[in-house]
């Protein structure tokens, strides 16, 4: 796919003649091109093409590049609704499933695909996808939307402009507006901000203040390193993970694709590995290169490629508790206000849950015949995200620092549970019928607000 130019304008429109639909348009600052923020802006743009919508990213370009995600819960439904589904599915990878291996590459037990509406033990589900191919699914979407728009005769004076090579360094605010000051050193001024810009949100800080990281990022005390290397004969469609002393937690995945990711964890040398990551990359590689050597099955070739690997990233894994998702009118989405960490997998679901509850709150209080509140809609996006939070920070009942044996006896204990739970989740799973759920993610302990405020196609 084209990269996009650094400046580029969408006009927006929709379908709907009837423009009494809409209340006052608003002028938003997105800040952070990922899932969320472009999700976040498709939504918006239906819900009322007069919006003036600016989506602000720090890189270049789009950031087409990252590990396997997968989209499961209430995130299917929302695809289904922005008729995105079936472009997902065609770009998801071919994972079949994920195999558990000893210290010298024997298989000890495999499990299979989780299905989209169900939670099972495996890391595998129905929907899995690399994250710069749906980033591109939700660009191209905004694309097509407005070839559309350019065909209509009709002028709505909305846009979305995305501004590539740029981020935010001041918000100040008032009662009626957020002036935001830029990298590239202009002041402007907007009714909303939306902080969708990960867990290390410069907006979460600039709004919140400098201290907000120590209030609301909940260590694990688990280290991660992510990159990919050359594929090879073997390497197959099966996700593979073992485990090894020293609280070391090692993970591939080819799904038959050119390249392997490659997902380092650890709970070993936390002290050490804190302060690495203000370090060059090189140091950082090094230093996950010192904790893992030695850990056994392939682990010099994971090593070879992780120090001729150009796509490394590395991080401590937090989870983020916000009080309130808002202050005044300045909102965070996804990672920047609810992270869940990897190990809950719902990383990508809670990214667009909340740009689905956002978007939906903005045009129930901004399209009303009362008034343009703002105010009022991120009141009812907080209130209403609480419980999907709640469902996508779940971590498993099992503490971490058992999934993560020190000695060769806990590792050989974790690899007879995961044989014994291959041999009894399939019988546990095929025996429980409905409880497992009804497709729609879990829906009987929270259900999708429905919105016919955003103009979906189920309501047209």
């Amino acid at each position: 796919m084209q990269e996009p130019r650094r400046i580029f304008v969408l006009t927006i429109h929709h379908d709907i003649q009837n423009t009494s639909l809409y209340s006052m348009p608003i002028n938003i600052l997105i800040v952070g091109a990922g899932i969320g923020g472009i999700a976040l802006a498709i939504l918006l743009q239906k819900s009322d093409p007069r919006h003036r919508i600016t989506i602000v990213e720090r890189h270049a370009s789009l950031r087409a590049s990252g590990q396997q995600i997968d989209i499961k819960n209430q995130a299917v439904d929302i695809l289904k609704k922005l008729e995105l589904l079936e472009a997902i599915k065609a770009r998801c990878v071919s994972e079949t499933g994920l195999e558990v291996l000893s210290a010298t590459g024997k298989p000890i037990a495999e499990f299979g695909i989780s299905p989209a509406g169900e939670q099972r033990l495996t890391l595998t589900s129905e929907y899995e996808i690399m994250r710069g191919d749906i980033i591109n699914v939700l660009y191209t979407a905004s694309c097509e939307q407005n070839a559309r728009i350019q065909e209509s005769p009709e002028e709505h004076g909305g846009f979305l402009r995305y501004e590539f090579d740029n981020t935010i360094t001041g918000l100040t605010q008032d009662n009626a507006s957020v002036g935001v000051t830029f990298a590239k050193g202009m002041d402007r001024s907007y009714d909303l901000v939306i902080g969708a810009d990960g867990q290390g949100s410069a907006t979460r800080r600039l709004a919140f203040g400098p201290d907000i990281r120590f209030k609301t990022c909940m260590p694990l005390g688990v280290h991660a390193a992510y990159y990919s290397i050359p594929s090879e004969a073997g390497d197959g469609t099966l996700a593979r993970t073992y485990s090894a002393t020293k609280s070391r937690m090692i993970f591939t995945r080819s799904s038959n694709r050119p390249v392997t990711q490659v997902l380092l964890f650890t709970m070993q040398g936390t002290a050490k590995l804190q302060d690495i990551y203000k370090e060059p990359m090189e140091a950082q590689k090094k230093a996950f290169a010192d904790v893992f050597r030695g850990a056994g099955w392939n682990m010099k070739r994971l090593l070879d490629g992780l120090e001729k690997s150009n796509d490394f990233y590395a991080n401590d894994l937090v989870q983020i508790k916000m009080d309130k998702l808002y202050t005044g009118r300045v909102a965070l989405l996804g990672d920047a206000g609810h992270c869940p960490s990897p190990f809950t997998g719902m990383g990508t679901a809670g990214a667009i849950i909340g740009a689905y509850v956002l978007a939906g709150e903005l045009a129930r209080h901004t399209n009303s015949s009362d008034s343009h509140d703002i105010s009022k809609a991120l009141y009812s996006y907080d209130s209403n995200m609480r419980k999907p939070i709640q469902q996508c920070q779940k971590l498993s009942p099992v503490p971490l620092r058992l999934l993560f044996p020190s000695t060769r006896l806990g590792v050989w204990m974790l690899q007879n549970v995961a044989w014994f739970m291959s041999k009894v989740a399939p019988a546990i799973q095929n025996g429980s019928g409905s409880d497992q759920g009804d497709g729609k993610g879990n829906s009987s302990s929270w259900d999708l607000p429905d919105y016919p405020e955003l103009l979906l196609k189920d309501h047209l």
